[in-house]
């Protein structure tokens, strides 16, 4: 093959056979992190389970409505709290800005996600699990506890659950099909590839 292995300059795709157009993937970096619905919004959210939220405080600090407390630092707050913007900034003038340090956003999540001990949680989970006598506490600590393990067995990360990248399937499983009159019929994920590729610019360009 002449070409083969040469990037285009135009689409920055690689010049190679035909036959890669069913097996291989592609991929879009994000220009910022997001969180997996899947691990977000199912029952029960996996992300919310882990980090002992409830998926409406988990939403508020996707959705860039509030902030989590990723390290109390000098101040009273406690890990995992949610603040206002103005309590934040309160917290800023009284405590001085590198005193504690809170995010908003699926990369706040991240953050909490990353800073996770399986074996200290498990270990300190298990130990409440003895201690309390009310049953919908042994419930809840119960999941978690099921949670890690699956984690822990798996050897996965729970970061992983805020995507950075976000998979392309390759060409050939979702085709543009021509029609009469010059028209094409398109897969529903084109549209959307298209989508996120659009507004994943405008992000890179603020």
């Amino acid at each position: 093959m002449k070409f083969r292995g040469i990037i285009c300059e135009k689409c920055g795709v690689e010049v190679t056979l035909s036959k890669v157009r069913r097996d291989r993937m592609g991929h879009i970096e994000l220009a910022a992190p997001v969180s997996h619905i899947w691990f977000m919004k199912s029952l029960p959210s996996r992300i919310a389970t882990l980090l002992d939220m409830t998926i409406k405080n988990l939403e508020k600090v996707l959705y860039f409505e509030q902030f989590i407390v990723v390290e109390p630092g000098l101040t009273d707050l406690k890990k995992g709290e949610i603040i206002s913007e103005d309590q934040y900034i309160d917290y800023q003038d009284q405590y001085g800005e590198d005193s504690f340090s809170a995010a908003i956003g699926a990369e706040a999540i991240e953050q909490m996600l990353q800073n996770i001990d399986f074996e200290v949680d498990y270990e300190q989970l298990k130990l409440e699990l003895t201690e309390t006598k009310s049953e919908l506490k042994k419930t809840k600590i119960t999941k978690r506890i099921k949670l890690i393990e699956n984690f822990i067995s798996s050897k996965n990360k729970p970061e992983w659950m805020i995507l950075r990248v976000l998979p392309v399937i390759p060409p050939e499983l979702r085709p543009l099909v021509p029609l009469d009159g010059g028209r094409f019929a398109t897969s529903d994920l084109n549209d959307l590839y298209r989508r996120v590729i659009n507004r994943n610019n405008r992000l890179k360009r603020l």
